[in-house]
């Protein structure tokens, strides 16, 4: 990774990359049935994910051991957004047992995270759903 502060989660924080191959040992792996992934968007400039990227390991110091955290490795993101339903960067997703319960996109205010993150460890909260497809499906009549 080229972005400094990403960088800093790995080397400082000592926060795992994670990618296609690694998601899932990681999300099975630990005490923790509840982790959160950090989507930076780095492949493409945000400004938001400075401010995002310095939040984390917060976050993760106040949920101590609720959550576990990792860096979603930014050549990865694109193969893994659909799977935890991220769609701006950079967000933060939310697992329970490897499934997705919630993503916190941009920057939010710190009792907004604190809150969301609260109703998302929550036993009750439900597992987002990826898009089901058309509820309706159109054919054609074979021609006589």
């Amino acid at each position: 990774m080229n972005h400094p502060l990403l960088n800093a989660l790995v080397e400082r924080h000592g926060l795992p990359i994670v990618d296609e191959a690694k998601i899932d040992g990681f999300l099975a792996s630990g005490d923790c049935k509840h982790a959160l992934l950090f989507f930076s968007g780095a492949a493409a400039p945000r400004p938001e994910t400075s401010d995002v990227a310095v939040l984390f390991p917060e976050l993760l110091k106040a949920f101590a051991g609720k959550v576990r955290g990792a860096v979603v490795a930014p050549q990865a993101e694109a193969a893994l957004q659909g799977r935890f339903q991220v769609f701006v960067f950079p967000s933060i997703a939310a697992t329970r047992e490897g499934q997705p319960v919630g993503v916190m996109a941009k920057v939010l205010d710190w009792s907004e995270y604190r809150a969301k993150i609260e109703a998302m460890l929550a036993p009750e909260a439900p597992i987002l759903t990826g898009p089901q497809g058309p509820k309706t499906q159109f054919t054609r009549a074979p021609k006589i």
